[in-house]
């Protein structure tokens, strides 16, 4: 799956995408504890399907959100220990 294949769809389509993938995931998994799964490769293909969509659906809140600029916090100033000398007689 490409970036390219979710930029038309709209946010209703995206979810019923993901929905998708995670009952393909759940099905994987019955396949491989059933024994039946021979293409094991495809869950990390489906895992990484599930984050680009997730991403993508996120893509315009981060993008607002990184346009302004960061209010700098200034640290706080590290205590100076208290040295005494002890005093000679």
């Amino acid at each position: 799956m490409n970036i390219s294949e979710l930029q038309g769809k709209t946010p209703d389509q995206l979810k019923d995408m993901v929905l998708g993938l995670k009952k393909e995931l759940f099905n994987l998994r019955f396949q491989r504890s059933s024994g039946e799964l021979t293409n094991t490769s495809r869950f990390r293909q489906v895992r990484n399907d599930i984050a680009r969509v997730y991403t993508f659906m996120n893509q315009p809140e981060t993008a607002g959100a990184s346009a302004k600029p960061a209010k700098k916090v200034a640290a706080p100033k590290a205590a100076k220990a208290k040295t005494t000398k002890a005093k000679k007689a």
